[in-house]
């Protein structure tokens, strides 16, 4: 098994923010957890730290940063990155589907769906949808690759990571999509959604 680190940036969230880190544990396929609090002003890096993650502070705010600081702290023997919110919106429990992908030697770089699989009412708005999905087909068109979603729950190769410019929203998808990967899992029925908390 390849050695796996997740990033979970996070900005006031000492709710849910503990139980993402134990659930993330609870998989048993990350060798370290890094919570990036992007400038909190409540007990989100205490909660986080109380359960078991690294925590580094990024106090200028943006999740771009964040994720940026998140890549600075991994340990030097990482070889695939998870990155999910800390909101506790996304499902720990399906990294797997995310992580063996790439372990396997089959994709690069393997992004989750919210908009195939199950979600909770309520998880997502149409404008939420309608977006990841107009995103997806345009992507289609310009790269031949096939996104649903522009999920934050996603996983990648280390060395492709350190190649990308980084944005890593939509134009990190198109970088990646035009460069790097051998392949790029399409979406599958990978995750459900969860309502934020």
């Amino acid at each position: 098994m390849s050695k796996v680190s997740v990033v979970i940036p996070a900005l006031n969230e000492e709710e849910p923010i503990a139980g993402v880190v134990r659930e993330c544990f609870a998989t048993n396929i990350p060798t370290e957890i890094i919570v990036v609090d992007n400038g909190s002003n409540d007990r989100t890096a205490d909660r986080a730290r109380e359960a078991g993650a690294k925590v580094v502070s990024e106090p200028r705010h943006g999740y771009g940063r964040a994720c940026l600081a998140g890549i600075r702290a991994l340990a030097p023997e990482s070889e695939v990155v998870v990155f999910l919110d800390g909101d506790g919106s996304d499902c720990p429990e399906f990294m797997n589907q995310l992580v063996d992908p790439i372990a396997g030697g089959t994709y690069d770089f393997v992004i989750g769906s919210r908009t195939r699989g199950e979600r909770e009412t309520g998880s997502m708005n149409f404008q939420q949808v309608f977006a990841g999905r107009l995103a997806g087909w345009l992507m289609s068109i310009l790269y031949d690759v096939h996104y649903t979603d522009m999920c934050p729950f996603r996983a990648i190769r280390r060395d492709v990571l350190e190649k990308l410019p980084m944005g890593w929203r939509f134009e990190s998808l198109r970088h990646v999509a035009r460069n790097f990967c051998r392949g790029i899992a399409n979406y599958r029925d990978v995750l459900a959604h969860r309502v934020s908390v």
